[in-house]
């Protein structure tokens, strides 16, 4: 699948060009930035960090099929990371703990259990039959009608529950082969592009903007939302576009 990528990430660069060349400037003044190094507040903290990632990307991998959940691996990185720091005194954690947005982990939380609600009430049996009939037209309406039916619903109810109704729809449809192929990476691609559209979208959008507030830089919903839709849909476009060319070389 590199093509895609490739078409993904030229489509991408070629509308962030577009949307935003008045606002880049051509030139700026290197000796206006400051030393990365002081950047970094606690040195062990940063240092820790780099190898509780490098744990958490090989526990992902070798602890999970033990059946230990992707949540306990992270946690325990999460509760090293926080001991690190707090015995450093560079980092004010209580202060961290205070000002963490939880109530959006909350929000989407609730966000969750209304999902899967919807699910328990027939969602997927619903969405199943509209990639049925997506499934019969042919490749390029299921690889298109998927991604975009995929992308609007990770724009309203995140992206991540999104992709697995999305994939228990799939499989509890008619379609086969190919077809359903394409479906499985356009759902994909769908929940990883239609996230951008809105801001609840994403739980990383939410505590993007919520980092932003706390630093004075407000950026409203509205114009999230108008800057989103407008990104996103090209690039949603050319990205399933290149997914059901690539997959007609199989047929």
């Amino acid at each position: 699948m590199v093509p895609v990528d490739i078409a993904a990430i030229v489509a991408t660069l070629v509308m962030l060009h577009l949307f935003f060349r008045k606002d880049i400037p051509p030139t700026y003044d290197l000796a206006l930035l400051k030393a990365p190094a002081k950047a970094i507040k606690d040195l062990a903290t940063f240092r820790t960090g780099w190898i509780v990632l490098i744990l958490l990307l090989v526990g992902f991998f070798v602890l999970e099929p033990l059946g230990i959940p992707v949540s306990a691996i992270a946690a325990v990185g999460a509760v090293i990371l926080f001991a690190v720091a707090k015995r450093g005194h560079a980092i004010k954690t209580g202060k961290v703990l205070r000002g963490a947005p939880w109530q959006i982990v909350i929000f989407s939380l609730g966000m969750y259990l209304v999902v899967y609600g919807l699910r328990n009430a027939g969602l997927t049996e619903y969405l199943s039959g509209v990639l049925n009939v997506l499934a019969d037209k042919g490749l390029w309406a299921a690889t298109l009608g998927t991604g975009f039916l995929t992308a609007f619903l990770s724009s309203i109810m995140n992206n991540m529950p999104t992709v697995l109704v999305g994939a228990l729809s799939i499989d509890g449809s008619t379609a086969t082969g190919v077809i359903k192929e394409a479906m499985i990476y356009a759902n994909v691609i769908g929940c990883d592009l239609g996230p951008k559209i809105t801001p609840i979208g994403s739980l990383a959008t939410l505590l993007w903007l919520h980092v932003l507030s706390q630093k004075n830089m407000t950026i409203t919903w509205g114009y999230y939302f108008r800057t989103g839709i407008v990104m996103t849909l090209p690039v949603l476009f050319v990205t399933l576009a290149a997914l059901a060319l690539r997959l007609s070389f199989t047929l």
